[in-house]
Parts: C-alpha cells; structure tokens; sequence
C-alpha cells in the first residue's frame, strides 16, 4: 500500500505535506523558552521603582502559572497539543518575556523582597483560656 500511495503524483504530494505540517508542528513544540525575550519590549520597566517591579513580577508569575496550567489540561484533550499551541503558546512566551524583562530590571536597580508583613496579634488569652472551654461548675473540662 505504501508503494502505490508514493508512487502516484497524487499521493506524493498528500505525503510531502504531511510531512512539512508534523515538521511544522514539531518546531512548534520545540520553541525554546529563549525567544521569549523578543516579544516584550525592553525598555518597559525602565522607569519602574521597586515596589512597582515587585507587584509586577509577582503578577508575571501568576499568569506564568496560570497559562502553564491551562497548557497542561489543554494537553490532556484530543489534539490538546495543536489546541495548547494555538489558543495559549504566544501568550505564554510574551508574559515569559515580560517576566524576564522585569527581573533584569529588578537585578539592575538591585531591589529586595519586601518582608510579608506581620500579623498583629489576636487579643492575648491567658492561658487557662487558651484551652478548653470550662464547664458551668468552673473546673476545666478534659
């Protein structure tokens, strides 16, 4: 069957462009994540202070997550690899490049993480309260 489907002028060229599409779709898959930079623009977080970079990046990685996520069920479908390509791919690489060019801002203005800030305390109970509730009779129950 294969002789005769590559033998006909017909079927060579049904062959020849199956061919160029799984080579078309394999460079897809196999884009590596340092084009990333090339769809952001370089110079837009040149005025940024830190706080705004931290925001930002913090922002950045979310929707890195959740483009990745969506990516990964996306792949669990029929076609889902065609589908994660074209529904989530150039999203995903643009944010990537945004993420990058946010972080080399952040290492050139040499910015810190701000400490998460510290949860006042709850009203202090002594301990005899911390526990278990006490009973009508005023003994603690067990």
């Amino acid at each position: 069957m294969a002789a005769s489907f590559s033998t006909s002028p017909r079927g060579f060229g049904a062959l020849l462009a199956l061919l160029a599409a799984g080579a078309a779709l394999s460079g897809c898959a196999g884009m590596s994540e340092t084009v990333a930079p090339a769809f952001a623009d370089p110079a837009k977080y040149e005025l940024y202070d830190c706080k705004q970079l931290e925001t930002e990046r913090k922002s950045l990685a979310k929707r890195t997550d959740d483009l990745r996520g969506l990516m990964e069920k996306a792949e669990t479908g029929t076609g889902g690899a065609v589908v994660s390509e074209l529904a989530y791919r150039n999203d995903y690489v643009a944010v990537r490049g945004s993420a990058q060019m946010a972080e080399d801002a952040w290492r050139r203005n040499k910015c810190r993480e701000t400490p998460p800030e510290a949860t006042p305390p709850a009203t202090q109970l002594s301990p005899a309260a911390a526990g278990k509730p006490a009973s009508k009779s005023g003994k603690m129950s067990r």
